[in-house]
């Protein structure tokens, strides 16, 4: 290395060695500002939840407004939502619920939304997810509510039928599929473990390079991962994170059937998030069993010009042929329009349940 070279490059890292000391100091800073905040809300009797999704979410987009790059926003984001949870930390570890065990895309969009310094608590299933926060074992779940190859999952509608959770956040998760094996080769593999909806995400695939492989359904992705450790002739679909978790070599990368394969999941608290600027408020619904009765309930939005991003039937169990049905609405139930529509909608349905208005995910 010709001494140029070295002199060139002694000055540039002696600059980012000052960056990083002005970083440290800034960062630092940043979290006695936290701190003094909860110490306001402490005095005024307001310390009950430390966690605001709609300041997040403003502080996020902010900076991704801002960001003059040449780091990407994507990168800026996942930066300051550490910060933040670092910060909150210091007053109170956020305890998370999600689908386990570890390594399934549950925890990846658990630790997406709520950072590294978050307590991540791992459950069995998706009712323990909310009986842990329901019981006050944890602060917060977070619960996939539809793919967008595969549609709803059905067991956390229904539980947010029942449920006194409200929805105060949602996370988008784009999902990569990998098949996960101590196999050195796919003509060893004789079973393939995964949850419903990722063999059903990857069914194609399946067809075309493992035709004659045993399909085998479990209760997550994760768990078809420590099969695939333990077991001979078998390998595993699931995540980067089931990989790293269990030391599982990749035979096969991204093998969803749809490039765009993504989940979104749904953030479940104690408390409503306040407006952000740009939110959604989720209903769920039933309409009189006569004819037209479900463009009745419609009509209210209609009227009130509010917008409905997605609307999705279930069946209702409590009666036979009876369904109930999910809306989200573009915009935060205190605004007035959607207010207004709420109030006509309560006279002209059967059943409403507000699920709860929530900051649009920042992605």
């Amino acid at each position: 290395m010709s001494d140029e070279l070295q002199k060139e490059l002694a000055g540039v890292r002696s600059e980012i060695d000052g960056i990083d000391a002005e970083l440290l100091k800034l960062l630092n800073q940043r979290a006695r500002c936290a701190q003094k905040v909860g110490e306001i809300k402490s005095r005024y009797g307001e310390s009950g939840h430390i966690y605001r999704p709609e300041r997040e979410a403003q502080v996020l987009r902010r900076i991704q407004d801002s960001n003059p790059g040449p780091l990407t926003g994507e990168y800026v984001t996942w930066f300051f939502r550490e910060v933040m949870s670092a910060c909150l930390a210091m007053e109170q570890p956020l305890g998370v619920a999600f689908l386990g065990p570890l390594g399934t895309f549950s925890e990846s969009a658990a630790t997406k939304h709520f950072g590294h310094a978050a307590r991540l608590l791992p459950q069995v299933s998706i009712d323990d997810v909310f009986r842990e926060v329901e019981s006050g074992h944890a602060h917060y779940a977070v619960v996939p509510v539809e793919n967008s190859t595969e549609g709803a999952v059905g067991r956390t509608m229904d539980l947010l039928l029942d449920t006194p959770l409200r929805i105060c956040g949602e996370v988008v998760l784009r999902i990569h599929q990998n098949l996960l094996s101590r196999e050195a080769s796919l003509d060893r593999i004789t079973k393939v473990y995964s949850h419903a909806q990722s063999l059903a995400q990857c069914h194609e695939w399946l067809n075309r390079m493992l035709p004659k492989a045993q399909r085998i359904s479990v209760g997550s992705n994760a768990q078809a991962a420590q099969k695939a450790a333990e077991e001979d002739g078998v390998a595993a679909i699931a995540g980067e994170a089931a990989a790293d978790r269990y030391s599982l070599p990749k035979l096969a990368q991204n093998i969803e059937d749809e490039p765009n394969n993504t989940t979104r999941f749904l953030v479940l608290g104690r408390h409503d998030a306040g407006p952000s600027g740009r939110d959604k408020t989720s209903v769920v619904m039933s309409a009189p069993n006569r004819t037209g009765a479900l463009h009745e309930l419609l009509l209210p939005f209609a009227h009130a010009g509010v917008s409905l991003s997605r609307l999705e039937s279930r069946p209702a169990r409590h009666a036979l042929w009876e369904y109930v049905f999910y809306v989200d609405i573009e915009g935060h139930r205190e605004e007035a329009a959607i207010r207004a529509a709420l109030e006509e909608l309560a006279r002209r349905a059967a059943y409403l349940k507000v699920l709860g208005s929530y900051p649009v995910a920042v992605y």
